[in-house]
């Protein structure tokens, strides 16, 4: 596949593609929230556009300040097909972010794990628009293909249930298969559980893991180095690297892994950028 077309702008946009030649259209959100276009509707995966982390960590030690603006008020993010969301961690599934989505979109579906399904996070959304997604369990929602599987966290987590606690998502949207890891660092089985799907976009986190990050309760993540080999080593197409830059504990320093992206001379890796649209 081909690098995609990229374009930077000012702020976030809202336009649709269908008069555009992209069959998709990327732009990041911060931490691992994507806006994603197609000609066939506009999804949203794990989207944290509030300060609610912020509020509920005031005064602790990892305070969950926001290092960059809310890119785009939920209220006014438009016509939203499908919302996806990877786990029940606030930055991944924001009760005041899904309620705004949800108020403006009532026909909107919320894909979220089965682990999940009664979270207090999800409770300005109406019933009937919960999806409840098994790692290994395809669904069809009109022509878009949504095939879950496993993430680990740090770890693989199944709830008493069976059901996986963190997940990553192949969506298959117009010819063009994208795959959202959620949180996730390697584990036995995910290049298995990736062989045979033809990846043309992958989101990775790149923020990696520590024992100080781990003793407070933050799980971690690929670090970029792991990230780069799973994008080589799966033969994904294009692969983006984000959840860095939303606070200052769980980040990384950018300027570093540009030039360990340089130097591993390869041009189908990037890191996200606020404001910058990739187009496929």
């Amino acid at each position: 596949m081909s690098k995609p077309s990229i374009v930077d702008m000012e702020s976030i946009s809202l336009e649709p593609v269908a008069e555009s030649s992209a069959r998709l259209r990327i732009q990041w959100l911060g931490q691992a929230g994507f806006l994603i276009d197609s000609k066939v509707g506009r999804i949203i995966v794990d989207p944290y556009l509030s300060d609610s982390l912020a509020a509920k960590y005031r005064g602790k030690r990892f305070g969950h300040v926001r290092m960059m603006p809310i890119p785009v008020n939920p209220a006014e993010i438009g016509s939203v097909r499908i919302c996806l969301s990877t786990h029940h961690h606030t930055d991944h599934m924001d009760e005041i972010t899904l309620r705004a989505i949800a108020a403006g979109n009532p026909d909107c579906l919320f894909v979220v794990p089965a682990a999940s399904r009664d979270n207090p996070n999800l409770s300005g959304i109406p019933k009937q628009n919960l999806v409840a997604a098994d790692a290994f369990s395809p669904m069809d929602i009109g022509d878009i293909r949504i095939y879950p599987i496993p993430s680990a966290h740090e770890e693989l987590t199944i709830d008493e249930a069976g059901h996986h606690v963190f997940l990553g998502y192949l969506v298959s949207i117009d010819g063009l298969t994208l795959y959202h890891s959620g949180d996730c660092a390697p584990y036995a089985g995910l290049l298995a559980n990736l062989a045979g799907r033809k990846v043309d976009i992958a989101l990775l986190p790149v923020n990696g893991r520590d024992a100080v990050r781990k003793e407070a309760g933050i799980l971690g993540n690929f670090t970029l180095d792991e990230a780069m080999r799973l994008a080589e080593d799966a033969g994904f197409g294009f692969t983006i690297g984000h959840h860095f830059g939303m606070f200052d504990f769980n980040s990384i320093d950018t300027g570093k892994a540009e030039l360990t992206i340089r130097e591993k001379g390869t041009d189908n890796f990037a890191l996200a950028k606020m404001g910058r649209m990739y187009e496929f």
